[in-house]
């Protein structure tokens, strides 16, 4: 059994160490673009006299740096070879990621944004497996030159982790001899809509409420007739572009289906354990930067004539913090590994419990990292001088999306108790 990181592996994180020296850095150097990392982040990046949205000139930096990333060959890592990606697999991503994240904050890598100079992309694989061929010619490369951005309209105002109970309805209705549908209903969190050119919007053509099947997914043009965006939704960590979105009367027709009609649930769940494990490994990156700052701080730092370090009282909960990422450095990467192993659909029956294993508690930590690290460092690292509240805010916010901590614990409870996965013929 081996558990040291393959050679080419930690050759290509020099190598994505090296770009950031040479390309990255000096962006983020240039014209007080570190207004948008410093004490200043969270004014410089939010137009707080335009609901919260992003500042166009942060959303510019952020394209620059993807396309440099894009140029030297790093954001589409994770995709297929036939999309200009290398087949980057779960376990390197998991590293990559976790590596990035442990950096602090940086232009290299903005979880805030989901920003990161290794993309993560997953609706092109979406297009390949669920889209037509006339999607995909549209689709996959406009996502990748820009010209296509997409925004998930899954959630609703009264329906979140329930979302086989959606309002949202979709009926069919012919427009001038074309056969489509008629939808209504109502949208939340809807990130990115402000510059969207489409919304994947899930809404039920069939079937009762509560049922899996009969959901189906439309590829509704932002700009359509009766979508309407009714309000940005001011989060704890800011800028926002998380909005409440409205669809009244919007017409679509059948070319607008995504995958097939009644299956939408199907290109909900395609990506989800890929997104879960990579943003467990950017958690649990993001968690070692916070105890490292803070192990670095409790060393210089000489109260009453000593360091910091020598008090078991700050000493004790930074251990607890470190064993515990270095458990779960081994599980994330373990299972990241197992999940290489097999195809996509047996990660469900097989892997799901062990993804929501280091995803909730990944995100907990990174919490609880970031929480002791404004502790031991007092003043200044309750201040925006120190990137803590920072990391705090915007962690936070993955125990609830992504899959609530409560929703990823059941799933690991179903496997566990043998209501589902390999478990269940021992209580058969």
């Amino acid at each position: 059994m081996d558990f040291a990181l393959p050679a080419e592996l930690t050759a290509y994180l020099a190598e994505l160490d090296a770009f950031i020296e040479a390309e990255i850095k000096p962006l983020q150097a240039k014209d007080d673009n570190e207004r948008f990392f410093d004490h200043r982040r969270e004014w410089a990046r939010t137009d707080f006299d335009n609901g919260g949205l992003p500042r166009h000139e942060w959303e510019q930096l952020l394209r620059q740096a993807k396309l440099l990333a894009d140029r030297a060959g790093h954001y589409r890592f994770a995709l297929p070879k036939e999309y200009g990606g290398k087949d980057g697999s779960n376990l390197w991503m998991a590293v990559i990621r976790e590596h990035l994240a442990a950096k602090g904050l940086g232009l290299f890598n903005d979880l805030q944004n989901e920003h990161s100079i290794v993309g993560n992309n997953p609706f092109v694989l979406m297009f390949r497996d669920f889209g037509t061929e006339a999607q995909k010619a549209e689709f996959i490369p406009g996502m990748l030159n820009g010209t296509r951005i997409i925004t998930f309209g899954l959630t609703e105002p009264n329906h979140g982790s329930d979302a086989t109970h959606m309002e949202t309805r979709a009926v069919p209705e012919e427009r001038d001899g074309v056969a489509g549908w008629r939808i209504n209903g109502e949208k939340m969190w809807t990130t990115g809509m402000h510059v969207a050119t489409h919304c994947a919007l899930f809404a039920r053509t069939e079937g009762p409420d509560g049922a899996a099947r009969g959901i189906t997914t439309f590829l509704v043009p932002a700009d359509a007739p009766g979508v309407k965006i009714e309000e940005y939704l001011w989060t704890f960590n800011m800028p926002t572009d998380h909005p409440r979105v409205s669809f009244t009367d919007v017409w679509v027709p059948d070319s607008a289906i995504w995958g097939q009609p009644g299956a939408g649930l199907a290109l909900a769940q395609h990506f989800v354990h890929e997104n879960r494990i990579r943003q467990a490994a950017s958690s649990l990156g993001a968690a070692s930067y916070c105890i490292e700052e803070s192990v670095k701080y409790a060393r210089a730092r000489r109260p009453f004539g000593k360091a910091l370090a020598e008090n078991q009282a700050i000493q004790f909960p930074l251990v607890e913090l470190a064993t515990q990422a270095e458990m779960l450095r081994l599980l994330i990467r373990k299972t990241a590994w197992e999940m290489d192993q097999m195809p996509k659909p047996e990660v469900e029956k097989r892997l799901s419990d062990k993804v929501s294993m280091c995803n909730y508690w990944a995100n907990r930590l990174v919490c609880e990292a970031a929480d002791r690290a404004m502790q031991v460092h007092g003043g200044i690292g309750y201040s925006r001088h120190k990137p803590f509240e920072h990391i705090y805010r915007h962690h936070r916010r993955y125990r609830i999306t992504e899959g609530s901590e409560e929703i990823q614990m059941r799933k690991v409870a179903a496997h566990l108790f043998g209501y589902l996965g390999p478990r269940r013929a021992l209580f058969a």
